[in-house]
């Protein structure tokens, strides 16, 4: 459980010098594309109850845009790695790639998937691969608190945690009885003690290979996760596909997206409906249920599994046009949207109205404030904190930005103009998200808009083409593009937090939790990791202790016999951040970082005889390329 009172927590600088109103962004000038509006959109659009504006994208030469050499950004921005399964971290407005912190997937420049101990988060038979959706951030009160980001991998149905302090993975839960982890959030208020998490995919239960013609029997889950410990903490059965997630700011509801109502294990099936649903969870209900026991448990798995199916009272159905994906909490806490995807329509739901929902005092749709059309392929929708929405438009090619009080308004009957803009984006856009935006704190001042073609926007590199993340200033009356970015292998969405949010470790400290496994090892061999550098035989299984400071190694050579498995210790002395070392092992497949105060290892097999050189492959000094030492195999 997360403890707001934790000093551990990072301390918002509200009075960083660096920080300006826009930190200044360095950019490449661009000529944005610009689209004819033509007879059927523009009376689309009057059926909409907004006049279109051109659909121009402006290049913007604002110096407040500009990070100049030596300068910082105003944002970090999370990227999802895709198919890469990493995060990214970005720089906003700059758009510049930071660091890539690995999670499902081997990097060999800093060892995760090959050190000891990132094998012992990943588990030691865990695939590693991965498809990363959703990264967000741990809150407090409805704010960013910098403490933990999560994501979670669709291909294998795991969500991971990322310290928000040393930007490493430190816990990664693989949640039993289904498939495909997608949609994920967090819970809001008071506090994260949950993740919400959507499993998409039906399958029968238990799936055992016996009953797998019994189609009407297959179902999914919703899952909660205790952010903590990252144990499931309860799941419940669904009906239909569950897609997107998004939580209130009571603490007392999540929803979900849900397509697939039709129950259809094929696509002509699963779009016979002209309305899905949207499913409202009542966490106080779920949690009561599983404390008093009225639960069930699945072959393999001890996590309480609660029924959630229509006519449940723990969840209520509202019904809502047609495959909805993305749904999304405006920062005030009155309104949520569903987007349409198969309708060019999105649904606004009155979170207050939902007490009375679960009192049975109201019918579903009566949750339902206001349903227009926006445009033809509504995907996600995102909030700038001055009432208006951003929209993506799949099949358009466009944001749209819209008011919605005026929305509603116009929902009642009222002649009023809601659609203040659509900008054209280049193409296909998915996600988009804007600063602050799913916080209290939204701070309207740039959007990013996740485009999942490029097509003609960056040299081609071959078949395979890059996507394209497009920065949108929104801080005035019109949307403004001022970014093209390429980007590798879906990264599907993102995230965008103030840097005032995030506190980072300079260096480890020594005590660091990360260690423990190594620290115990040591101390049963009796070595102090901060000055010894030994070797200690055990049988055929050989430990070298070492330490390292720039630029030596604590051991110059060491010698074992063929066949021994060898783990090498390493604990970085030096104390000034940026002296990261390294260590490889030529021709044996290990390597691994090891930053200032760190202690790393990594266990591989000393199958050939002969000399083997290690060396830093971090740079760390003048004299990084002396820094080597000789691992001597002795024939068995």
């Amino acid at each position: 459980m997360i403890d707001p009172k934790d000093k551990n927590l990072p301390v918002i600088d509200t009075e960083d010098s660096q920080a300006s109103e826009h930190v200044k962004l360095s950019r490449r000038l661009f000529l944005g594309g610009s689209a004819a509006l033509v007879g059927g959109a523009a009376a689309m659009g009057a059926t909409m109850g907004g006049a279109l504006m051109p659909s121009v994208a402006h290049a913007s030469t604002d110096a407040k845009h500009t990070v100049g050499p030596g300068e910082l950004d105003e944002y970090y921005g999370f990227w999802s790695g895709g198919h890469q399964g990493e995060v990214r971290v970005l720089g906003l407005p700059s758009m510049r790639e930071l660091m890539r912190i690995p999670v499902f997937n081997v990097d060999s420049a800093t060892g995760w998937g090959l050190t000891n101990e990132s094998k012992e988060v990943l588990g030691e038979n865990a695939p590693l691969n991965g498809d990363c959706h959703h990264p967000h951030m741990s809150m407090t009160d409805g704010q960013y608190d910098g403490k933990y980001i999560f994501i979670n991998d669709k291909a294998n149905t795991r969500v991971a945690r990322i310290r928000g302090d040393i930007m490493k993975t430190d816990k990664i839960t693989t949640v039993p009885n289904c498939q495909a982890i997608h949609g994920l959030r967090v819970q809001k208020v008071p506090y994260t003690k949950y993740i919400f998490a959507n499993a998409e995919f039906r399958m029968p239960h238990p799936n055992n290979g016996l009953n797998m013609d019994d189609v009407e029997g297959y179902y999914t889950m919703f899952n909660g996760l205790d952010a903590e410990s990252m144990d499931v903490a309860w799941q419940v059965i669904v009906d239909g596909n569950l897609d997107n997630t998004d939580a209130d700011y009571t603490g007392k509801y999540a929803f979900s997206t849900c397509y697939n109502s039709e129950g259809a294990i094929d696509l002509p099936g699963s779009m016979r409906n002209e309305r899905d649903h949207l499913v409202i969870f009542n966490i106080e209900r779920i949690e009561a249920a599983v404390k008093a026991g009225k639960f069930i448990t699945l072959p393999g798995s001890d996590v309480p599994v609660v029924d959630g199916r229509k006519g449940s009272e723990l969840t209520r159905y509202v019904p809502v046009p047609k495959n909805p994906h993305g749904i999304n909490t405006a920062p005030g806490g009155k309104y949520a949207v569903a987007n349409g995807k198969l309708s060019p329509t999105v649904t606004v739901f009155e979170l207050a109205k939902f007490d009375e929902l679960f009192a049975d005092k109201i019918q579903p749709r009566d949750t339902v404030v206001a349903e227009v059309e926006l445009g033809l392929g509504p995907l996600h929708t995102a909030f700038d904190g001055r009432g208006n929405a951003f929209t993506t438009l799949f099949i358009d090619s466009q944001v749209c930005k819209w008011d919605v009080e005026k929305a509603i308004r116009f929902y009642n009957g009222e002649k009023v103009d809601y659609i203040l803009q659509k900008l054209d984006v280049h193409y296909q856009p998915g996600h988009n998200h804007t600063t602050m935006g799913e916080t209290r704190d939204a701070d309207g001042q740039y959007l990013v808009s996740l485009q999942k073609f490029s097509k003609d926007r960056f040299l081609k590199c071959g078949p395979l083409h890059a996507e394209n993340d497009q920065l949108i200033d929104i801080s005035g009356d019109e949307m403004k593009l001022i970014h093209d970015g390429p980007a590798f292998a879906e990264p599907h969405d993102c995230m965008m937090v103030h840097r005032s949010k995030v506190k980072t470790r300079k260096l480890y400290d020594r005590k660091d939790p990360t260690f423990a496994t190594t620290v115990a090892m040591a101390k049963k061999d009796g070595i102090t990791l901060e000055t010894d550098s030994k070797v200690i035989r055990d049988g055929n299984k050989v430990r070298v202790y070492m330490t390292s400071v720039a630029p030596n190694y604590g051991l110059n050579e060491f010698t074992v016999k063929q066949g021994d498995e060898v783990t090498v210790i390493i604990t970085n002395l030096d104390e000034i951040e940026d002296v990261s070392h390294g260590f490889c092992m030529v021709n044996h497949g290990a390597q691994m970082e090891i930053s200032p105060q760190q202690t790393a290892s990594i266990t591989f097999k000393a199958d050939q005889v002969g000399v083997h050189w290690y060396y830093c492959n971090w740079f760390c000094h003048a004299l990084h390329m002396e820094m080597r030492g000789r691992m001597l195999v002795e024939p068995a």
